[in-house]
């Protein structure tokens, strides 16, 4: 689980970003909190719900995560996708292999190639970090 601020803003870095899905909500209004339930197309097994605190609360280091683990296909396109929509690459995939980026809410979210590691290539392979992860 993960707890997020600004809703639309998460759902559009998990989503369109990070290319998840949603596959169910749940408007808890006697809890004032919104779970949306996102997993990966065609593995609705494993899921990352995040929670929407209705009443403001700032979330600091561990109150919120440590950091999320994500296998994407390309990670290059998954790298240039996230900083089209204005996501900063913490970490560029200089490797082919890992990088990090973070949430609208500060999670550190892990990027990782699926299977073996793409070759290096440019703009990523020369680009430094920026910031932490």
């Amino acid at each position: 689980m993960v707890r997020v601020t600004d809703l639309a803003a998460s759902l559009r870095f998990y989503c369109e970003g990070l290319g998840l899905r949603e596959v169910r909500r749940r408007e808890v209004p006697q809890g004032r909190y919104t779970l949306v339930f996102l997993a990966a197309p065609g593995d609705e097994a494993a899921q990352v719900e995040l929670t929407h605190n209705w009443d403001p609360e700032a979330y600091t280091g561990g109150r919120n995560f440590g950091h999320l683990a994500y296998a994407v296909g390309d990670i290059y396109a998954a790298c240039a996708r996230l900083a089209a929509l204005g996501v900063t690459v913490n970490r560029p995939p200089r490797d082919g292999r890992m990088a990090f980026v973070r949430s609208p809410d500060g999670i550190s979210v892990e990027l990782l190639q699926e299977g073996a590691a793409l070759a290096p290539a440019e703009p990523w392979s020369s680009m430094p970090n920026t910031g932490t992860w």
